[in-house]
Order: C-alpha cells, then sequence, then structure tokens
C-alpha cells in the first residue's frame, strides 16, 4: 500500500523539460562573419550571446543558424541567430517557430535602432519595420507586423550618405565601454518576457 502511494507520487511529478514548458523565441538578429561581429548593426546577436555567456549555455549550429537553449523560472527559452543574413531573417525565425511549436505571442525580435539615442530602449508589442530590414523581412514571412520588438539604440551620428558604412562600423570606446551594463539589461529584458509578460516588461524597461 505503501509503494503504490509512492508510485502514484512519483508518476503525477510533471517533468521539466522543454517540451513541457512554455517555450519562447527570442531572436537576435544580425550578420554573420567575423567582419560583422562588432557592427552596431550586430546588436541582436551581441546580446544573445552575452546571455549565453552569463548563463554558461553554448549556441550549437543549427539549420538557418545558430540555437542556444535556456531553461529560467519554468520556461524555455530558444536563443536564435539566424544565418541568413539580415535580409532573409524571417525565413529562419518561421522554420523554429514551426519547428518548436512557438506561437507568434512568444516571440521577441532584437534589432538595432538608428532613430534611437546610443544605449535606449524600446519595447513594442507591434509596430512598423521602421526603414530595418530584418524586421521587414519578418513582418513579409510572418504575414503581420504584430510581434513583440525590442529595438536597442545606435544612434544616428553620422555623415549624409554614411548611413551605410555607420551602421555596418564598430562601436566607439566611449560606446564599447557603457555596453555591459546595457547589455546585462537587455538580458533582464529577456527573462521578463517570458516569465511576466511584453506588458509588464514595457513598463518596466522602456526609457531605461
Amino acid at each position: 500500500m505503501i509503494q503504490w502511494i509512492l508510485n502514484l507520487f512519483t508518476t503525477s511529478q510533471p517533468e521539466h523539460n522543454s517540451s513541457s514548458m512554455k517555450k519562447f523565441l527570442i531572436i537576435g538578429l544580425g550578420n554573420i562573419g567575423a567582419e560583422y561581429v562588432n557592427t552596431r548593426h550586430n546588436i541582436g546577436f551581441k546580446v544573445v550571446d552575452f546571455l549565453a555567456k552569463k548563463e554558461g549555455i553554448q549556441f550549437e549550429t543549427v539549420k538557418l543558424g545558430a540555437l542556444a537553449k535556456y531553461s529560467f523560472k519554468g520556461k524555455a527559452f530558444f536563443l536564435l541567430k539566424p544565418n541568413t543574413y539580415m535580409n532573409l531573417s524571417g525565413k529562419a525565425i518561421q522554420y523554429w517557430m514551426d519547428k518548436e511549436n512557438i506561437p507568434l505571442e512568444n516571440i521577441l525580435v532584437i534589432t538595432d535602432d538608428l532613430n534611437l539615442p546610443f544605449g535606449t530602449i524600446r519595447i513594442r508589442q507591434k509596430g512598423s519595420d521602421g526603414g530595418h530590414n530584418g524586421l521587414k523581412n519578418t513582418s513579409l514571412v510572418l504575414n503581420t507586423q504584430t510581434y513583440a520588438r525590442f529595438r536597442f539604440g545606435i544612434s544616428d551620428e553620422f555623415k549624409k550618405g554614411k548611413q551605410v558604412d555607420y551602421v555596418l562600423g564598430e562601436w566607439e570606446t566611449a560606446e564599447k565601454e557603457l555596453l555591459p551594463e546595457r547589455l546585462e539589461i537587455a538580458s533582464e529584458i529577456i527573462k521578463s518576457f517570458g516569465t511576466e509578460g511584453i506588458e509588464i516588461t514595457m513598463t518596466k524597461y522602456n526609457g531605461k
């Protein structure tokens, strides 16, 4: 009788693995290749790289990108770096949403934003692409603009006609010194998105 009760208790406990956890897909946008690693346009990659390093998890090369899996407070986070280059980001996002059965409301796309001062954070539930090619392709492939995005300001301190050089250029020394603190906040935002929801996350971090 005692053994039967013990068996009932042990078999009724939920399994804590990625198949039973609520899943979230966190996409850091960027371009692959050593020449892009430290560029402003690759801040999406840098954010998810920072979180992965902090939590001691590794990215693995997978179809259409690199993926790292992370569990926190009963939630499964899939950190994705598409290898499709910025202009075709949506292809990788759609593939991994389908493969892991992750709903649209559980994805967060991280991008750079020229219209925000350096380090400024803006989180939105939906919106236009704002001229960002990664968001433009994502909206096209997903056939909607209603998905969460986390914009990281890179400012617009470039001369007329030099936008491409600026976006694909490396951070200034002063910016590099401030990046770790901003990346720490960015990692908190990712966790908050999955555990507290988009509205609370916006309230807590927008403009921070």
